[in-house]
């Protein structure tokens, strides 16, 4: 029996997953973020949305990213002018992050671009969103 890339789940995993990430990289560069800034962006843009303050940490888990690039993110997101980050009284290792005026309205004009691109992308895709959820919680 012969095997191609074709019939390989992981290898159309990658392959999906580097299509999609370049149409992300195509309607965020107009907006001067990468998406691992979008996608920290975002999050606290929800998160304080949600009334919370959230430390670096708390970003980190709520994204699912790396906690040290997460700090390295946010700082080149302040540098924008994106976000602040301030010490916490409570907790002076950590810093409370905040978006700032125009770090909310960017984040809300890139959640729609990206949100129209998504469903271009998944556009023929049945139950997308049911697959991707279940992958996801594994």
């Amino acid at each position: 029996m012969s095997l191609t890339p074709d019939d390989s789940p992981g290898f159309l995993l990658w392959r999906t997953t580097l299509r999609w990430q370049r149409e992300m990289a195509a309607v965020l560069t107009p907006l001067d973020l990468t998406h691992v800034q979008f996608v920290l962006l975002a999050t606290t843009w929800w998160l304080n949305r949600q009334g919370e303050h959230p430390n670096q940490l708390s970003i980190a888990t709520q994204a699912d990213t790396d906690v040290k690039m997460t700090s390295q993110v946010l700082r080149k997101l302040e540098d924008k002018g994106l976000l602040e980050r301030v010490v916490d009284q409570a907790d002076t290792r950590a810093k409370r992050v905040r978006l700032t005026p125009r770090g909310e309205e960017l984040a809300v004009r890139a959640l729609a671009v990206v949100e129209r691109a998504d469903a271009d992308f998944f556009h023929n895709v049945p139950d997308a969103l049911t697959v991707l959820r279940s992958l996801a919680a594994r």
